[in-house]
């Protein structure tokens, strides 16, 4: 059995500033915060790498 982690589910990044708003993507999606939080699929990389690099989210383990 392998123990690393597949890519799956959901990925929640936490809003330190925001309670809700919306975020836009480069590519033009719009991500919405709700209840400070927004979550995106692992797989989706250009989300993760946005979400990651944002000052004011914080992703939750």
């Amino acid at each position: 059995m392998s123990s690393k982690k597949k890519n799956t589910g959901p990925v929640v990044f936490r809003d330190t500033a925001y309670t809700s708003r919306v975020l836009v993507l480069p590519d033009g999606r719009m991500l919405n915060v709700a209840n400070g939080q927004v979550a995106v699929e692992a797989s989706d990389n250009l989300a993760r790498d946005y979400l990651g690099q944002h000052p004011d989210l914080q992703a939750q383990e």
